[in-house]
């Protein structure tokens, strides 16, 4: 059990200097070279952590351990590894510990499954190069509108 209260511990305190990094480049303006080299420090630890336990993770989003493997296998939580034993990925549990502490601040307790999984899916749509550009033409009145065709009775 000692094991894991360190792992614990080191997976909290890898979340907290991560944290600490992202408010001071927050607190940076958003063309400042020093905010991007904060961020890449981010993603750079993040990328290089170890996996994390379910029931470390579960600590951390003040779940259940449960419920972490049920948002595992619905794929809100990355799995690193999921033999000898299930491991998840600390970028992503980064992530949703941020939407899932947003949500709570909201005050929604109920339902965070569909609301996290909804929020991803929106991040990762707002991401897309191809809608990101068909955004723009659509703001510069480019393009043309598609409409099905109807029949009227």
């Amino acid at each position: 059990m000692a094991a894991l209260a360190v792992e614990a511990e080191q997976t909290r305190q890898l979340l907290e200097r991560i944290e600490t990094l992202e408010q001071v480049a927050a607190s940076l303006p958003a063309k400042d070279p020093r905010r991007e080299q904060l961020l890449a420090v981010v993603r750079a630890e993040l990328a290089g952590s170890a996996p994390v336990r379910p029931v470390v993770a579960a600590d951390i989003l003040q779940l259940t351990e449960k419920t972490v493997r049920d948002w595992a296998a619905e794929g809100v939580l990355t799995v690193h590894q999921h033999r000898p034993r299930l491991l998840l990925d600390a970028d992503r549990l980064h992530l949703v510990s941020h939407l899932v502490a947003d949500l709570r601040r909201a005050g929604r307790t109920r339902g965070l499954l569909d609301e996290v999984y909804r929020r991803l899916a929106d991040d990762a749509l707002a991401g897309r190069d191809d809608l990101a550009e068909s955004l723009a033409e659509m703001r510069r009145g480019e393009g043309r509108v598609v409409r099905s065709a109807t029949t009227t009775p």
